[in-house]
């Protein structure tokens, strides 16, 4: 499968158009290992300053979110009980606001996965956001790259035929913004997380 960057234009859209924008494409990563990519089929947005759930909310802006203030298209890596995690930022400069992206199916790389994740039922290798970049070799020193360029990138997909979307998961403690319907999700796909 030959796989390439999406332009740096494709990142130009609100983000919770963003968020299911990003289904169907391909998350790549490029390693001396090998590459491992697989479908984006579930996304979280999270909208910044007004959104008690994000990181940038009430603007605060910390080494670790500094990259949300700047240009979409960028990585935003950080860790949650001892998972990296992996955001594309969104919105013009000065906009702190991200989709975290949730599940990915195998695409490329599956032996590379399992070598990663262990022996698993392959739908558990990439159905949550810890697993996935675990088994693509995604780390928190990606922080700042541009999915635009390789070794880290979207690749050119297909959009689902049908996207379904509710609230987010694991945000208990934000909030009205807990019942907020901003997590999107390939309808049926077996690799959404649970």
């Amino acid at each position: 499968m030959k796989l390439s960057p999406v332009r740096e234009e494709f990142f130009h859209y609100p983000t919770l158009e963003m968020a299911q924008r990003l289904l169907g494409h391909i998350l790549v990563k490029e390693t001396n290992e090998g590459v491992a990519a697989g479908k984006i089929v579930e996304t979280e947005a999270y909208q910044g300053p007004d959104d008690r759930a994000a990181h940038s909310f009430g603007n605060r802006r910390t080494k670790r979110t500094e990259v949300m203030f700047g240009p979409p298209g960028y990585v935003y890596t950080y860790e949650m009980h001892t998972h990296c995690l992996v955001n594309v930022v969104c919105e013009k400069p000065g906009i702190p606001q991200a989709v975290l992206i949730r599940g990915v199916e195998p695409v490329e790389g599956i032996e590379l996965m399992y070598k990663r994740r262990g022996d698993k039922k392959e739908r558990d290798l990439t159905s949550g956001p810890g697993k996935l970049t675990k088994a693509l070799g995604i780390v928190k020193a990606d922080y700042g790259r541009a999915f635009f360029e390789r070794p880290l990138y979207i690749a050119q997909g297909t959009a689902p035929s049908n996207i379904s979307s509710g609230p987010r998961i694991g945000i208990g403690n934000a909030g009205e913004a807990k019942d907020y319907p901003w997590r999107f999700w390939e309808t049926g796909n077996s690799y959404v997380s649970k």
